[in-house]
């Protein structure tokens, strides 16, 4: 297969920058114009019908097109066949960017380098004197130092756990998270002055908080829907055959709103909570299984049995957000974010409305 040309991937770009434009006229379209994210992505990983992944390149017919499409692209596998790493959504990407009001000059903390595509947009525009980068994975860091330099930027990028910081280059004046995060890390409030503004995934969505100082921020959350990789961690397996010994509760709530409309809600109440689904032979959902990283696990059937072990009750936070959100799906920009020296707390509302500490250990 012949190499692209220049002028076949600039016109590429210049095309995908332009759908990626909904009338915002944003600032950051120059840089996705500008920015080869061929260069990031010389591989993917995608799934066939039957969930099997096989690896796509740049040799393969439709590489090009797919690089410059609004996708995220799988580009790490574990040994277990499950994602490790990925280029993120570009209108996504674009959001967040947009949310963050960063300009030329402002020094910049990046949580969750990947493949460096995000740093080059960043890089692009603040100048790669001025962006601080982290991936928890040294691999990923040497090849994304790599190929940041091949496109031409330099920013300071290191493997590290990325919630600690980088405090010697601090102060920043924005930070941005590209991995799922619980909270907003304690050591980057530490590390940012009054004014920063930080954008970061939380749960299924992204939260802006602007810092006002003497240890206290807030914000919303904005209102696109979102799932970034969460920060890789030791968790532990959930207990379906010890759950299904359990007793037997009722609930009212069907299995479905876990999945659909309480799905938000309960990934800022249940920080880091995993589910699954089973479906009968027409795709009707079954049962749902809930589990968090300490071993609780809760199982619930379309009959309107439940049962659940572990130390915490899951499935009585399900019932406590259908208490609250009695009626469809509550929209995503009602919900905020209060950092105080005591604490954080995510919010529905406004902060005196329902509300739900958040762990920051």
């Amino acid at each position: 297969m012949s190499e692209p040309s220049a002028l076949t991937t600039a016109t590429l770009r210049a095309e995908f920058a332009t759908a990626l434009d909904h009338g915002q006229q944003s600032e950051w379209l120059t840089a996705f114009a500008a920015v080869p994210r061929e260069l990031f992505v010389p591989r993917f990983h995608q799934q066939s019908d039957k969930g099997e992944w096989y690896e796509v390149s740049d040799r393969d017919p439709g590489y090009l097109e797919t690089v410059y499409s609004d996708t995220a692209l799988t580009t790490q596998l574990d040994e277990h066949g499950f994602p490790t790493s990925s280029s993120s959504e570009p209108r996504l990407m674009l959001a967040m960017l947009d949310a963050l009001g960063a300009g030329h000059g402002h020094r910049l903390y990046e949580l969750g380098l990947g493949t460096g595509y995000n740093a080059a947009l960043l890089s692009s525009v603040l100048g790669d004197e001025n962006v601080v980068s982290v991936d928890v994975d040294p691999g990923l860091v040497q090849l994304a130092r790599h190929r940041l330099a091949t496109a031409g930027y330099h920013p300071f990028v290191f493997a590290s756990d990325g919630t600690e910081g980088r405090p010697e280059r601090a102060p920043y004046d924005r930070i941005i998270a590209t991995a799922g995060l619980r909270c907003i890390p304690p050591a980057l409030l530490n590390q940012a002055h009054e004014g920063t503004v930080i954008v970061a995934p939380i749960g299924y969505g992204i939260v802006r908080v602007v810092v006002s100082g003497g240890g206290e921020s807030a914000g919303r959350f904005l209102p696109v829907p979102a799932f970034f990789m969460r920060r890789r961690g030791p968790t532990l397996s959930p207990d379906f055959s010890g759950v299904e010994v359990a007793v037997g509760e009722v609930t009212a709530v069907p299995v479905s709103d876990v999945l659909d409309r309480l799905r938000f809600p309960l990934s800022l109440a249940l920080p880091g909570y995993n589910s699954c689904s089973w479906r009968d032979e027409t795709g009707r959902v079954t049962g749902v299984g809930l589990w968090t990283e300490d071993g609780s696990t809760a199982m619930a059937h379309a009959t309107g049995t439940v049962r659940q072990i572990g130390p915490a009750r899951l499935w009585d936070t399900v019932e406590d957000l259908a208490s609250v959100f009695r009626e469809g799906a509550p929209a995503r920009e009602d919900f905020g974010l209060t950092i105080t020296p005591d604490g954080q707390q995510f919010w529905y509302g406004s902060p005196k409305g329902p509300c739900w500490p958040v762990p920051t250990d």
